[in-house]
């Protein structure tokens, strides 16, 4: 083995792949839309729930758990920031969940259409 990962960008899809691929964007489009409009959130996140059994094993797969665990982090932080707001902090808080959200969805989108996995593997070589 030569310690070095494969390049997907280059690599032709497989329709399962393809199909993995089109759902993961379109939920990352739901999410960023509902970073504006709250409902939008909801919605992106239950697509990437009810779609990610049929991403299993492709190298998309873990852009659904980055879907999934921005959507239930940022609805834990929000809850929190919502609480906190009576002591200011809360808003800090919120406008952190929403700057962290907006980058976890842009370098989602980013990479899925570079035909990417959400998380580089570290290869220091």
């Amino acid at each position: 083995m030569s310690g070095f990962e494969p390049d997907n960008r280059f690599k032709p899809l497989t329709p399962r792949e393809e199909n993995a691929k089109s759902n993961v964007v379109i939920a990352y489009i739901f999410m960023l839309l509902g970073i504006f409009t709250g409902v939008f959130w909801f919605i992106g996140a239950i697509w990437a729930m009810v779609k990610a059994d049929e991403a299993r094993g492709t190298f998309f797969e873990d852009h659904y758990a980055n879907i999934i665990g921005t959507f239930w982090w940022g609805i834990f932080w929000s809850v929190v920031g919502v609480i906190l707001a009576f002591f200011f902090i809360g808003y800090i808080v919120l406008l952190g969940v929403w700057i962290w959200s907006i980058f976890r969805m842009v370098k989602g989108i980013a990479r899925a259409t570079s035909n990417q996995s959400y998380r580089e593997i570290f290869n220091p070589f």
